[in-house]
C-alpha cells in the first residue's frame, strides 16, 4: 500500500483539490469537509451499498467483494451505515485496502454511535467526506445527497441487499443518471431484502453472479478513459511487485500469450494469475482481448 497523505479541512468550490469526479458528475455541488487521504478520490473505486438489516448471505457477499477490491487496488466507497455499508468498509480495511466513507452529518458526529471505531479507522487509514459542517447531526433528508456523492466517486455501484423503498436504490438511480454501471446481487425472491436488487435486475441492472464481472467492468471503463486520475505512463513500472514484474516480463518476451498458459508458465495458481493480470490491465501495462494477452501500446 502506498504511503498515505493524511490531512483534514474544508474544500471550497473551485479549489484545485476538489475531487474531479464530483466536479464531473454532481450538478448541485457544495463545499466538502474531509479527513484522511484526499488522493483516494482520484483512484478507481466501487460503491457497495445495501440495507442496514442484512442477512448472513448479504454479509458474506459484501465481504467477498470488499476483499477482491482490496486485492485489485480498487477503493471501496460507502456510507458508513449499519449493515452492508459497515461490512464493506471494515472488510476492505482488514484486507489491507482503502475506503472512502461518505456521511450525511458532520465528520465529528458519529452516526450510528456504534461505528465510532470505524470512523477513526477510516480517518486514519483512508478518507472520510461530508458536505455538512462539524456539529451537523444526521438527518434522513441528508442521505439522498450523500448517496449521489457515493455514486459520483465510484466507477460502478453494487447493491447487495435492499428493500423496494431504500436509500440504496436512490444510489442506484444516481448512478444511472451519472452514466455509471449498476450491479445488483440476486437473492431469494421470498426475502424482502432481495426484492430491491431483484427489481433492479428486472429493470436492467447487471446481475452480479460472478464477482470478477464487476472488476472487468471497471477495467473496461478505465481503458475507455472514463476513470479520472489513472495515468498510463512508464513510471507505473516502479510500483510493481515481484510477481507482477515476472508476468509482465513473460508477456513482453512472448509478444502475445494465451491467458490460460500464463499461470502454468509462471508456476502460479489460476486465481493468483488472474488477479495480477487484472491489476496490470488496470495500470494500462497489458491488453487482453479474445483470451490473449499482450503488452499495451501505452506501456
Amino acid at each position: 500500500m502506498s504511503e498515505l497523505n493524511l490531512d483534514k479541512g474544508k474544500l471550497e468550490l473551485g479549489d484545485e483539490r476538489y475531487p474531479e469526479k464530483i466536479n464531473l458528475f454532481v450538478k448541485n455541488k457544495a463545499p466538502l469537509y474531509y479527513e484522511g487521504d484526499l488522493s483516494l478520490t482520484d483512484r478507481p473505486a466501487v460503491g457497495i451499498v445495501g440495507t442496514r438489516r442484512c442477512t448472513k448471505y448479504g454479509l458474506a457477499v459484501t465481504k467477498e467483494i470488499a476483499r477482491r477490491a482490496a486485492a485489485y487496488g480498487i477503493v471501496v466507497v460507502s456510507g458508513v451505515a449499519r449493515g452492508i455499508d459497515s461490512a464493506a468498509h471494515r472488510e476492505v480495511l482488514q484486507a489491507g485496502g482503502q475506503t472512502i466513507g461518505v456521511v450525511g452529518c458532520g465528520l465529528d458526529v458519529v452516526y450510528p454511535k456504534e461505528n465510532k471505531d470505524l470512523y477513526e479507522k477510516i480517518k486514519k487509514h483512508s478518507l472520510m467526506l461530508s458536505e455538512y459542517p462539524p456539529g451537523t447531526q444526521a438527518h434522513p433528508g441528508f442521505f439522498p445527497h450523500r448517496n449521489r456523492l457515493i455514486s459520483a466517486l465510484s466507477e460502478a455501484i453494487v447493491v447487495v441487499e435492499a428493500a423496494t423503498r431504500s436509500g440504496s436504490l436512490i444510489t442506484a438511480e444516481c448512478a444511472v443518471e451519472q452514466g455509471k454501471e449498476v450491479f445488483a446481487v440476486p437473492g431469494n425472491i421470498t426475502n424482502i431484502y432481495s426484492m430491491g436488487p431483484n427489481k433492479l435486475i428486472r429493470d436492467g441492472a447487471k446481475a452480479l453472479v460472478i464477482i470478477d464481472d464487476l472488476f472487468s467492468e471497471i477495467i473496461k471503463r478505465r481503458n475507455a478513459g472514463k476513470i479520472v486520475g489513472m495515468d498510463r505512463n512508464l513510471n507505473a513500472l516502479e510500483g510493481l511487485g515481484d510477481d507482477e514484474k515476472r508476468i509482465l516480463e513473460l508477456i513482453a518476451g512472448l509478444g502475445e500469450v494465451p491467458l490460460g498458459e500464463i499461470a502454468e508458465k509462471v508456476d502460479m495458481t489460476v486465481s493468483e494469475t488472474n488477479g495480477i493480470i487484472t491489476v496490470l490491465e488496470m495500470k494500462g501495462l497489458i491488453f487482453c482481448e479474445m483470451g490473449r494477452v499482450s503488452i499495451s501500446n501505452f506501456a
